[in-house]
């Protein structure tokens, strides 16, 4: 049904095309590339108007349905550029694999997940000049689809906007790759069973706003969020995944239907067992992460997601106590699975996965 689809590509003159800001001033998500990727949904058309064009604004109607029901979904991937001008995607496929599922999710339309991943490549070729080659730098790229007919009944929209946006990015957290404080909460809840926790919903991360600035004004850079139900088990630290190191076992909650199935948490979990990490996807009680900190057992923690790829935790805090992880310092695992995925990334080391994508 998608055999015929064809992307059309429309320059921005180069005269219109913005300044590079500079590799040392990025930020996380501050700047955006000339151009952008669209395409456009309906019943009567499906997936039609497919084309690479100048980024540009949207012109919708007070009454379009994201605005009022919420039913937007989005994906982050990153691409890479090397000094000889090499360029990578990292489990781009993955990726849009994962979107058609939280599209499925909120009744939204599927789309072609392999056709997008050579329009994404003709995207970022295109681009090219925009990716960073710093350390820790890349092209971050936000696919994104919304309901955009207006109507304000409750129910699925007619008519979707799907486009791609990129940016040239450094670290996440202004930390770096320095061990980050962690928030623990008990008193508002990220997801439930059988919600929408698994997808990613643009709504959950409304959602998380206030008790992520809860966090930060403690002085915290994330929220390790806990179950809805007894408020006792370990979910997911803001937009990542969270690894306990415990003993000899790499721990993390499981996908039980609460947290999103992370590209790089799988990535994590492939990684470690390759090398002979015994690893863990169960539930651990926030209870059993306190008592192995305060007896030695908590020798690292950290989360991962595309964004900072591995973030090392330093500290939780809980109430009015203070749970320090192995002293403050990043972790041996931390720190080597940060080392190795940025290397597979950047086509460095081996990909013995089959990860990485080259464009061009």
């Amino acid at each position: 049904m998608w055999e015929n689809l064809e992307v059309t590509v429309e320059k921005t003159p180069e005269t219109a095309r913005k300044a590079k800001p500079a590799q040392d001033a990025l930020g996380f998500g501050k700047y955006f590339t000339d151009h952008m990727f669209m395409m456009v949904w309906n019943k009567q058309q499906g997936w039609h108007d497919i084309k690479i064009c100048p980024y540009q604004q949207f012109h919708l109607d007070p009454a379009a349905m994201i605005f009022h029901y919420g039913q937007g979904i989005f994906e982050g991937m990153k691409a890479y550029r090397e000094e000889d001008g090499q360029m990578f995607l990292f489990r781009p496929l993955d990726n849009f694999e994962r979107m058609n599922r939280s599209a499925q999710r909120i009744c939204m339309p599927r789309f072609p997940a392999e056709k997008m991943v050579q329009w994404l490549k003709a995207l970022v070729y295109l681009e090219r000049d925009w990716i960073p080659t710093g350390p820790g730098a890349a092209l971050y790229i936000r696919p994104t689809m919304i309901g955009v007919d207006p109507a304000l009944g409750a129910h699925p929209a007619s008519d979707y906007y799907f486009y791609i946006i990129a940016s040239p990015v450094g670290a996440y957290y202004a930390e770096g790759f320095n061990p980050t404080k962690i928030y623990v909460s008990d008193e508002q809840s990220r997801a439930a069973k059988g919600g929408v926790g698994n997808v990613k919903v643009a709504g959950n991360y409304a959602a998380s706003f206030y008790t992520q600035e809860v966090a930060q004004k403690a002085g915290y850079t994330q929220v390790l969020w806990l179950d809805a139900c007894e408020h006792r088990y370990c979910e997911e630290v803001g937009t990542s995944n969270i690894f306990f190191v415990i003993g000899d076992e790499l721990v993390t909650p499981p996908l039980d239907g609460t947290i999103l199935p992370g590209i790089t948490r799988d990535s994590v979990i492939k990684l470690a067992e390759s090398w002979g990490v015994r690893v863990a996807e169960r539930p651990i009680a926030i209870d059993e992460v306190f008592a192995a900190s305060k007896s030695g057992k908590l020798k690292e923690a950290f989360a991962s997601g595309t964004a900072a790829v591995i973030s090392p935790v330093g500290e939780l805090a809980f109430k009015d106590e203070i749970y320090p992880v192995n002293n403050g310092q990043v972790g041996e695992l931390a720190q080597r699975l940060y080392d190795e995925l940025q290397a597979i990334q950047h086509g460095r080391a081996a990909d013995p996965f089959k990860w990485v994508v080259r464009v061009g």
